[in-house]
């Protein structure tokens, strides 16, 4: 693993660091701020997932996340949202390929050579990341943003007992039913729409829930509204009785100043459940 830079911040670690993926096939960045607490051992991990054309960088800086994990004595993982590099698969919209990896292991040429981002976000890197940094394995969350929020829903759902919260911003709720979903998991899984179903959270919660609570944010002047439907979870939230809060935000966007204005409660969300 190469070092790429290591800041002090908010007495804690800033690192940016480069590895060998075996999942995408090839070298992956991410970033991972440590609180100071971990000099005396292993502190609880919160996921943050970046949205489309992300890399691990945006939230790292924009999100201004670091201070209230420092308060609360937790590390901040940021994964990239794609593989990258030469001889990697990509199109021309800004939607698709690069930058735009939904979280799904790709089976559809020329994506799944390296579009393998499940595996990458629930195994590989926390194999790392544990294995390599003082954090604590059995004290997980995980949030996100559009995109990335798509992805903290279904890998909360979908990977059982890993998570002990999540929470989103702007998630993209039902991607089966949204041109914000079609488009990439056709592409990436085929035409097939029942291998669509675990990467939908709305369908997801429907069928399985989470067992504690979610909280998800979305600004009611979000651009991309008709393209999240968020609705789609309200109604299935509903169905199931989920135990969660799904807030509407008056006169936000889909911006990061939306997701720094409610950064500080999200993250203290997710520290009373690591630290129950």
């Amino acid at each position: 693993m190469q070092i790429v830079s290591e800041n002090r911040c908010f007495g804690g670690i800033q690192g940016v660091y480069k590895h060998n993926s075996k999942s995408c096939g090839g070298e992956m960045t991410f970033g991972l701020f440590l609180p100071e607490e971990a000099k005396e051992g292993p502190v609880p991990v919160l996921w943050y997932l970046s949205g489309l054309t992300c890399t691990h960088e945006n939230a790292m800086v924009k999100a201004g996340a670091q201070q209230w994990a420092a308060e609360q004595g937790i590390a901040l993982c940021f994964p990239d949202t794609s593989p990258r590099g030469e001889g990697v698969a990509d199109d021309e919209a800004y939607d698709l390929g690069k930058g735009a990896g939904f979280y799904v292991n790709a089976t559809q040429d020329p994506w799944a050579p390296h579009f393998q981002m499940w595996d990458y976000v629930a195994q590989e890197l926390p194999d790392v990341i544990t294995d390599q940094f003082a954090i604590d394995p059995d004290r997980q969350a995980i949030t996100g943003h559009s995109m990335g929020g798509q992805g903290a829903l279904t890998l909360a759902m979908g990977l059982k007992g890993r998570f002990r919260s999540v929470s989103a911003f702007s998630p993209i709720c039902h991607p089966t039913q949204s041109d914000w979903g079609r488009k990439q998991l056709s592409a990436y899984l085929g035409t097939d729409e029942s291998a669509w179903a675990p990467h939908d959270a709305s369908l997801l919660m429907r069928e399985v829930g989470f067992d504690g609570e979610i909280l998800i944010d979305v600004g009611t002047d979000d651009q991309f509204w008709d393209l999240l439907k968020i609705g789609a979870m309200a109604d299935a939230m509903s169905e199931r009785r989920q135990a969660g809060q799904l807030r509407l935000q008056s006169g936000y966007d889909h911006s990061y100043f939306f997701v720094s204005s409610f950064i500080e409660e999200h993250v203290a969300f997710h520290a009373e459940a690591l630290w129950r």
